[in-house]
């Protein structure tokens, strides 16, 4: 039995928690009943990414084969909008499609976070994460996964058979980045879960001061790129967005993945 099947055809069940936001120092925060922070916005800046985590899953931006990608692009997890809103406003070409499993959450994020409304380049979809994935035939450029509960629990989506599906469903030149959680007693199980499903072909950036520890996996096209291009590459990007992936690169080089001054996933 798939998990198709498990699931069932149903739309998934609301969540009970509560969905609160907060206001501090001129930062808006996002909390699904926790003191967990789900999200953040600066008021000021409404459209660059507050949250450090949030800012290393568009590394795959430098890996980029041309200016046309990332053209399909499927973020699960909704959340605060933070990606949704950088990737709507900077990737002009691209489609994105959202797939949140609580009904409320497009709402609060369009009231309290600048979500855009939906249009020919913007499509919200309530649904279960692992079961769309499952159910879903498109290839898609570019996954972006960062869906937690209340709990900080990522249930579904923490299951080799999603990551197996999402493999599945990406592009040949296609990347997936996942939110994980570093600090957790599960993080090296989470971790090897992505590792098994890609062949090994995948990058789990050091983890953050929050805890958050990004991974990165490859299509059936490896990325491979020397530290100076990539440096190059971070340096436009940050002129035309402010966003900037230095930082990342200094750490990913210090964590000892870039041997010969080569990047390869």
């Amino acid at each position: 039995m798939n998990l198709a099947s498990l699931l069932g055809n149903a739309a998934p069940r609301p969540p009970r928690n509560a969905i609160d936001v907060s206001e501090e120092a001129g930062v808006r925060y996002l909390h699904f009943g926790s003191e967990w922070v789900q999200g953040a916005m600066r008021i000021a800046r409404p459209f660059s990414l507050e949250l450090e985590y949030t800012r290393e899953m568009m590394l795959p931006l430098l890996f980029a084969p041309d200016d046309t990608w990332p053209a399909r692009v499927l973020v699960i997890g909704l959340g605060a909008a933070s990606v949704v809103k950088f990737l709507h406003r900077y990737c002009p070409r691209a489609q994105i499609t959202v797939v949140e499993i609580d009904p409320r959450v497009p709402g609060v994020a369009a009231l309290h976070f600048r979500l855009p409304p939906e249009d020919e380049r913007l499509r919200i979809i309530i649904d279960d994460g692992a079961r769309f994935v499952a159910q879903n035939d498109q290839s898609w450029d570019f996954i972006l996964v960062d869906g937690y509960d209340h709990r900080a629990r990522a249930n579904a989506l923490d299951t080799e058979r999603f990551h197996r599906d999402c493999r599945a469903r990406l592009a040949g030149n296609g990347r997936i980045c996942l939110n994980l959680f570093g600090r957790t007693r599960g993080f090296r199980s989470s971790a090897q879960r992505i590792l098994d499903a890609y062949d090994g072909r995948a990058l789990v950036l050091p983890s953050l001061d929050a805890g958050n520890a990004i991974c990165i996996a490859a299509g059936d096209e490896p990325v491979e790129a020397s530290l100076e291009s990539l440096r190059s590459r971070a340096r436009v990007l940050r002129a035309e967005t402010t966003l900037n992936l230095v930082p990342t690169l200094s750490r990913i080089e210090k964590a000892g993945y870039c041997p010969s001054g080569q990047l390869v996933i």
